[in-house]
């Protein structure tokens, strides 16, 4: 899929695991609660990495049919277990290469693709693919994150630097941390029509511990820790100020904190 397709892989170790199962529950009703499809529609997960999102996809849509596909096969029987233990029966599983994915021309109804454009050198070129998996007048849903979205309180020049750090790296690699807000133009250069885009933003301040909790500590500042050794070896920034950074997001989860996020979603046609 790309030389940062081969790299990429959702739930790649335990901690990555973790932390999308992490940012998955935490952000079901802020991402899923308006995507749910009729019963008898064949829908296509792309990418559904290691299941975090495939839950919440069956159960809001428990009479259609899912087929949910991933380039890595351990991810793919991540994901079959935990649909496994959730009790759903309509999903089906296969390994799949996104570019070159083995279904028919217009095998689907709705396509869904939640957090897997960032990390692909070539997202339009996917996207083309997809396209031609939906039928006239099915839709695609793709949900992806933007860091150039964040910002908190107290505020920290450090921490702004190490999250600048995963979004060069991720760069560098081939992805496209901030692509987000290039939803829209990336669905209308393939094609798509009807393409309604909404900003989703996660606010978390001290009232909100789960949020707390399960966004700010457990899925957005643990991913940022996770490129700590791999920015510092390729030069990005010194250790001292990416641990302070790291400090300063972490401060953001104190009584006074706040931190906010913007997830983008658009859903679109195929004419």
């Amino acid at each position: 899929m790309g030389d940062m397709d081969i790299r990429y892989v959702h739930g790649y170790d335990q901690r990555e695991n973790i932390r999308l199962q992490d940012q998955a529950s935490t952000l079901v009703e802020l991402l899923h609660s308006d995507t749910s499809y009729s019963a008898g529609s064949h829908v296509l997960e792309a990418g559904c990495g290691v299941g975090a999102q495939t839950i919440s996809l069956a159960g809001n849509s428990p009479r259609a049919h899912i087929t949910s596909v991933d380039i890595s096969e351990s991810s793919v029987a991540a994901a079959k277990k935990k649909v496994k233990e959730t009790g759903f029966t309509n999903v089906d599983f296969q390994q799949g290469d996104i570019y070159q994915l083995p279904f028919p021309p217009e095998s689907f109804d709705h396509i869904f693709v939640c957090f897997v454009l960032e990390h692909l050198s070539r997202p339009a070129e996917a996207l083309r693919c997809l396209k031609g998996l939906i039928k006239v007048g099915g839709t695609i849903t793709v949900i992806e994150g933007d860091h150039g979205s964040t910002y908190f309180y107290p505020d920290s020049e450090a921490a702004y630097k190490a999250i600048q750090c995963q979004v060069v790296l991720q760069r560098r690699a081939g992805g496209n941390a901030n692509i987000g807000r290039e939803l829209y133009p990336l669905l209308n250069q393939v094609g798509f029509c009807s393409i309604h885009v909404s900003p989703r933003m996660v606010y978390v301040d001290s009232s909100k511990p789960s949020l707390v909790e399960g966004f700010t500590k457990n899925t957005f500042a643990a991913m940022v820790e996770g490129v700590r050794e791999s920015s510092i070896e390729a030069g990005l920034i010194d250790a001292k100020t990416f641990d302070d950074g790291v400090k300063g997001l972490y401060r953001t989860t104190e009584a006074d904190g706040v931190f906010c996020y913007t997830f983008f979603k658009a859903v679109a046609k195929k004419k």
